[in-house]
């Protein structure tokens, strides 16, 4: 068994464990249990973590010899000889995480603490397997390059593309899903183009990740999250982990039919979700009009502007929407449905609102503590966010995010 667990008012504890076979786990533990608390001595490294106390001092001594660890002198506090400190270097490695979207990529670095450390956007003039890993290796590059550091620093990259993953004939609208990559090994070529490990991973999934380390869900372990890329997927965190299906495709929600609640609904791919409701279908509608609307800041000032295409499209996108909420709270029973993605804040506000009155589901409760639905906080960068915690994950996090309660601790 790798990890034991310990509930203590919902929350859950990760501890070390000591036979040898699991020590790539308990540096895991050793790095998190730093990271949660800031800095920490030896001793109380191998108390909270539940490793033996040599143990700890031989991954303190390697984490500091890979530069995972810095030592930040001795902290004075009661008797006796004060302990040496140890705190995750703020300058060490990084990890990087990319979104490849349809017409975008978008670019994150993390340091071993979690902190954001660089973002960029840059246009994706085509997004073929033979032009983009090349652009990804060249944004990575540049980002590097603006926070002093060198490609070199990073333990690896995620990457996050819409899925679905190796299904040939299923795409609901356009280019949601990115055309030329069936049967391509996208983690070999990108690794092969960066000279740095790859993890690949679904949109919505990653986004959902990123919002519940660093947005809306941070304090909730249970919760869906409808992700506005080009298409529209879903992300499900349950329990703290995301849910990714036995082939990476859980979330698929945009090439399901919903019945619109004030509308008449189709069925198969006309009657596909992202058809009404996604970043794609409000474009096109815009194109028909004669509007252009290549980014978020133009889409912005046509809402604030009041242009009469995308209040239609909020009003129509919402009464699909509506019922896709109501059937996600009957199927997940999730604290709360998080919107996000490529959407302007004041869109998604507007987008929310319209929802009212949502149809009666399971989350049909007084005294909610949450709204049923509420808006991301981490923007564009939501996918990119997520995509940089997966090599963060596999190297630091025995789960997705190690949830401490002081009151569980205490009661031991």
């Amino acid at each position: 068994m790798i990890s034991s667990e310990r509930r203590g008012r919902g929350q859950r504890l990760v501890i070390g464990s000591n036979p040898e076979r699991n020590r790539a786990h308990n540096r895991r533990v050793v790095l998190e249990v730093i990271r949660m608390h800031g800095h920490m001595g030896r001793t109380e490294i191998a108390r909270r973590a539940r490793i033996s106390a040599q143990a700890v001092a031989n991954i303190v001594d390697e984490l500091l010899g890979e530069g995972m660890l810095i030592e930040l002198g001795r902290l004075r506090s009661g008797r006796g000889q004060p302990p040496i400190q140890f705190a995750i270097n703020p300058d060490g490695p990084l990890t990087g995480g990319v979104e490849i979207a349809a017409d975008h990529i978008a670019t994150t670095l993390l340091d071993l603490s979690g902190t954001v450390r660089g973002q960029a956007i840059a246009p994706l003039q085509s997004a073929s397997p033979d032009h983009v890993p090349m652009q990804v290796a060249r944004e990575i590059e540049k980002l590097c390059e603006t926070i002093g550091a060198t490609p070199a620093r990073l333990l690896g990259l995620g990457a996050v593309m819409p899925g679905p993953f190796e299904i040939e004939g299923m795409s609901s609208v356009g280019p949601a899903t990115l055309p030329g990559w069936n049967g391509v090994d996208a983690q070999a070529l990108l690794s092969e183009a960066t000279g740095r490990p790859v993890s690949i991973e679904n949109d919505a999934t990653a986004a959902a990740v990123g919002e519940r380390l660093y947005g809306a869900g941070r304090k909730i372990s249970n919760f869906c999250l409808l992700y506005f890329g080009v298409g529209l997927g879903l992300g499900v965190i349950r329990d703290g982990v995301p849910m990714r299906g036995a082939f990476g495709n859980a979330g698929e929600i945009g090439h399901v039919s919903i019945a619109p609640r004030n509308r008449v609904g189709a069925y198969g791919s006309e009657g596909a979700l992202e058809r009404f409701a996604s970043l794609y279908a409000l474009r096109e509608r815009l194109a028909a009009a004669g509007v252009p609307c290549n980014d978020s800041d133009e889409l912005e000032a046509l809402f604030s502007q009041g242009n009469q295409v995308v209040m239609d499209w909020i009003s129509e996108a919402a009464d699909y929407l509506a019922a896709t909420v109501s059937m996600l709270e009957n199927i997940f029973d999730p604290a709360t449905v998080i919107f996000s993605g490529n959407l302007p804040d004041l869109v998604f506000d507007a987008l929310i609102a319209a929802l009212e009155p949502l149809p009666v589901s399971v989350s049909t409760r007084a005294n909610r503590s949450l709204a049923r639905v509420v808006r991301g906080q981490t923007g564009r960068f939501t996918a990119a966010l997520g995509a940089a915690a997966l090599p963060l994950h596999d190297t630091l996090s025995p789960q997705l995010s190690l949830e401490y309660s002081p009151a569980a601790e205490a009661a031991d």
